[in-house]
């Protein structure tokens, strides 16, 4: 595992909840995020477990075929105590900047303020002048059965985006990022190890998404068993073939610093989902 500790500090510009610093690597600059303090009540976790999430959701959107930022799992040394942590390399440069969504939601529609309404989200994919509309309608779902599948219930508007060339003028859907809130982080060890199959089922099906309609939350597998949507619909089909599960295990068992316990939660938790995602493919092929 690669230690951090020694690489060069740059001042951190990078916004976000999580304790992050913005250190240099092998000439290439990574926002390195922490794990944070647990502020929760009543739970004996001190540190949440948000760098093997950002980690292993970031590789599997990779698994699955998608531009992802690259992400390295290591080790960084803070005042006598080693903390494992998650190092995200920037995909932006001189050229290439990124505009999250939220900035392209206000710029869209001055009059109203856009959350995370679908309807609001889809209007402002519709009416802005400076995307391809079925283009990023088809990229904003396949980025939804991802998050689906690992659980990410904080792919809120200020977490994806574009990116704009500067020298060409064109713009494109950018690289997947930030999905540390994926496969339940705030889960301690003792906790996973007393799971049984029922909480399991529980927890794999009450995943909800920051997406709402009429102002609540969605449940990821909830909506896409409906198949209701048309466009979450097609994603499934583009995308359940290049869900190879047996990959994502494999990957899953060769990640350093994570008890097997840990790994067992994810794998079992992931295929829950899988053959619910199944279940929906082989309806709507």
């Amino acid at each position: 595992m690669i230690d951090f500790t020694n690489a060069i500090e740059e001042f951190n510009n990078y916004k976000g909840s999580e304790k992050k610093k913005t250190l240099i690597y092998n000439n290439k600059k990574y926002l390195v995020k922490f794990p944070d303090p647990v502020r929760e009540k009543n739970k004996n976790i001190s540190y949440i477990n948000n760098a093997f999430s950002e980690y292993i959701g970031s590789n599997i959107f990779k698994i699955c075929g998608f531009e992802v930022q690259n992400t390295i799992l290591g080790k960084y040394n803070y005042n006598g105590k080693e903390k494992i942590v998650c190092a995200c390399e920037d995909f932006t440069n001189d050229e290439n900047i990124l505009y999250e969504f939220e900035n392209l939601a206000l710029s869209t529609n001055p009059d109203k303020k856009i959350e995370t309404e679908l309807n609001d989200i889809m209007e402002v994919i519709e009416e802005s002048k400076m995307i391809h509309t079925e283009e990023t309608k088809q990229k904003f779902w396949n980025m939804f059965v991802i998050d689906s599948l690992i659980g990410n219930t904080d792919r809120h508007n200020g977490n994806w985006g574009f990116l704009l060339n500067k020298n060409t003028g064109k713009v494109k859907f950018s690289p997947i990022y930030d999905c540390g809130s994926a496969l339940n982080p705030m889960l301690e060890e003792e906790e996973i190890e007393k799971i049984n199959e029922t909480e399991l089922k529980n927890l794999a099906i009450n995943s909800y998404s920051c997406l709402k309609e009429n102002g609540k939350k969605i449940n990821h597998m909830t909506y896409m068993k409906q198949m209701n949507n048309e466009e979450c619909n097609k994603a499934i089909k583009r995308l359940f073939l290049n869900i190879n599960i047996d990959t994502i295990n494999r990957f899953i068992d060769d990640v350093e610093g994570m008890s097997t316990a840990r790994k067992n939660f994810y794998k079992k938790i992931i295929a829950k989902r899988y053959e619910i995602l199944k279940e929906v493919y082989e309806n709507i092929k």
